[in-house]
């Protein structure tokens, strides 16, 4: 039986984020790529909401001792599920992960969501800006444009703001690898930094001239950092 890996992405991110990872890893491994639930109606926290999503996507599939890739958002609500269900997590990788701190402007988005304003954004994502093509603006400005999905956009990086998770971090003892942009805007260096300093089974590596979506913008130096950690057993 082939080992399980669930691809977490961020909060304006979608499936297309993990393209380069699939190629690289799906014939050896079953891979999982779940849509977040975050523009749909819900009474519960927001993070609460999409760790709900997680356990009954993980139950309803049957998945046991699963590898979790989360970037942005999706690698917070990887680490709560790793804190919930740590004997279920074999491995835990977090790109660009908020959960300790995000520079977000994601409610400036509601008053300003304009072509201009969004590639703006959108760009800054990136290191290079030339990664922010026309799909990728389209895809945020379908959100931005939507007023119900732009207020839960809001909603959930406000909650995802509240949602600390520091003091928690020494329970995880699970291996986790940190693959971060130097250049990232959003969640900075000094997150990962953050990150490795209280996750005692940890090792960081700093991809030059990347972004807050590495996996996206360096996807062979990205494998290649992965693939090594999925190999040490």
């Amino acid at each position: 039986m082939k080992q399980s890996i669930i691809l977490l992405h961020g909060l304006f991110g979608g499936l297309s984020n993990w393209k380069e990872v699939v190629n690289h890893f799906g014939k050896r491994f079953d891979i999982y790529i779940p849509e977040l639930p975050i523009y749909e109606k819900y009474k519960t926290d927001s993070l609460e909401h999409l760790l709900n999503f997680l356990e009954g996507f993980i139950a309803a599939n049957k998945l046991e001792d699963v590898i979790l890739v989360g970037n942005s958002l999706g690698g917070h609500v990887a680490i709560l599920y790793t804190l919930k269900y740590p004997a279920n997590v074999a491995k835990l990788v977090l790109t660009g992960s908020s959960g300790l701190y995000e520079n977000t402007q994601v409610g400036s988005y509601l008053k300003r969501g304009n072509y201009v304003y969004i590639k703006e954004r959108v760009a800054a994502t990136f290191y290079d800006p030339a990664i922010a093509t026309d799909e990728l603006v389209a895809e945020v400005l379908q959100v931005t444009t939507n007023t119900f999905k732009c207020l839960c956009a809001v909603k959930t990086a406000k909650s995802a703001q509240r949602n600390n998770v520091l003091v928690h971090l020494p329970q995880i003892l699970t291996p986790v690898l940190l693959i971060w942009g130097n250049e990232d805007q959003i969640t900075p260096l000094s997150v990962a930094k953050e990150f490795k300093q209280h996750l005692s089974n940890s090792k960081l590596v700093i991809l030059p001239e990347c972004g807050h979506a590495p996996m996206m913008e360096k996807p062979e130096e990205f494998n290649e950092v992965l693939e090594q950690f999925l190999l040490i057993n």
